[in-house]
């Protein structure tokens, strides 16, 4: 192996043991009322994540969003909801207004302090390039969440 794989691996398995993935792992399982997930590495779970530039580009945007991509989002979500908690212990809540053409709103609140707002946008190509760029993205959203929890923690609490 190379220095570069070896650094490449090295990386992935870091995001892969990251606080966020192993929350988004849990919260995808949660919802597996079936148990089809439970005996899945966490690296197949988090899978359909990770789409690639040339990928998305393949997904067309024409039709409705597909109801396994709106249960991804929606887990993605209430994992950082959950990071949310975890660190400040202020109960998080997820909104998310998706219409049918793939463009809309997600909201992290806590009582009536909004933590997160996200727009949506060609919500049927959701995923992230890498599992380091996902870790990244939800641990910036998260960081932001906390810092405004921690702010205004009179206005959680409402």
């Amino acid at each position: 192996m190379s220095p570069t794989e070896t650094t490449n691996q090295t990386t992935a398995n870091e995001a892969l043991n990251s606080l966020f993935v192993q929350e988004l792992v849990r919260q995808i399982r949660a919802q597996d009322s079936y148990g089809f997930y439970r005996n899945w590495a966490d690296e197949l779970v988090v899978k359909p994540y990770i789409v690639s530039k040339e990928a998305k580009r393949k997904i067309s945007v024409e039709g409705d969003v597909d109801p396994v991509t709106k249960g991804r989002i929606l887990s993605f979500y209430r994992a950082i909801a959950a990071r949310i908690e975890q660190e400040t212990g202020l109960l998080s809540q997820v909104v998310i207004d998706l219409s049918h053409e793939g463009f809309g709103w997600v909201l992290v609140f806590s009582g009536r302090l909004l933590l997160v707002a996200r727009t949506l946008r060609d919500a049927q190509r959701f995923g992230f390039d890498s599992l380091e760029k996902l870790t990244a993205e939800a641990d910036k959203l998260v960081e932001k969440a906390i810092d405004l929890a921690q702010r205004y923690p009179e206005v959680g609490k409402l």
